[in-house]
């Protein structure tokens, strides 16, 4: 196996600080943290194999395009709710960590989920709070590469990206998906694409923070 060097853009790099910088914030604050987010919804950011990433063995190529950070499961039902995901229908959760977005579309919504991880330890976390919730006939985790996945049948497509992660996917979605699929993609836009809806989303509307920009689009 040859571990190619990892790469990154000024771009990526000023996102990924961001992100770090969030959870420093709350780490170093137990009082924001504990008045803000449950222990689950603590954002963890893997800076290792991070942004660009290539990994080249035998001749195929997979990408680490992005940093794990789990999103807030109140921002993970505003998203489904500004997809307006109807029961029955497929969702896809590209990048989907510990599996949660899939899950909340089946538990909440009655859709069916399939959810994409190339991190090894994240999709067994899934499949194991899948199976533990009984969603096994309605969650399906794929443990691969998400630029391998068909997505044709996809109604809806959840991203937690960065905007370079998501311009190297958007070939793929303009390739694949059938006219009408909604994409929801959290915190960073899909460039050249216009939005059907932006919402900035306010967890706690007391306090006025932290805040979320969700981005909308339409097939």
């Amino acid at each position: 196996m040859r571990r190619v060097a990892e790469t990154r853009s000024e771009e990526d790099r000023k996102q990924l600080r961001c992100l770090i910088d969030k959870e420093t914030v709350l780490r170093r604050n137990p009082r924001l943290s504990c008045a803000l987010f449950r222990k689950e919804n603590i954002h963890h950011v893997e800076t290792i194999r991070a942004t660009n990433a290539e990994r080249t063995e035998g001749g195929h190529t997979d990408l680490f395009i992005a940093p794990f950070v789990a999103t807030p499961l109140p921002v993970v039902k505003q998203m489904l709710a500004l997809a307006e995901i109807k029961a029955g229908e497929i969702i896809y959760d590209l990048g989907c960590g510990d599996g949660r977005v899939v899950i909340m579309a089946a538990q909440d919504f009655g859709a069916r989920g399939i959810g994409v991880e190339m991190r090894e330890d994240l999709a067994k976390q899934a499949m194991g709070k899948v199976s533990e919730l009984g969603l096994d006939g309605r969650v399906k985790i794929v443990h691969g590469d998400m630029f391998k996945l068909d997505l044709s049948q996809a109604d809806v497509i959840t991203l937690y990206l960065t905007t370079s992660a998501n311009d190297k996917v958007k070939p793929k979605l303009e390739a694949e998906l059938k006219p009408g699929t909604r994409v929801v993609s959290h915190d960073y836009e899909i460039l050249g694409w216009r939005p059907v809806k932006i919402d900035n989303f306010c967890e706690n509307p007391k306090l006025g923070y932290p805040s979320h920009t969700i981005y909308v689009y339409r097939k």
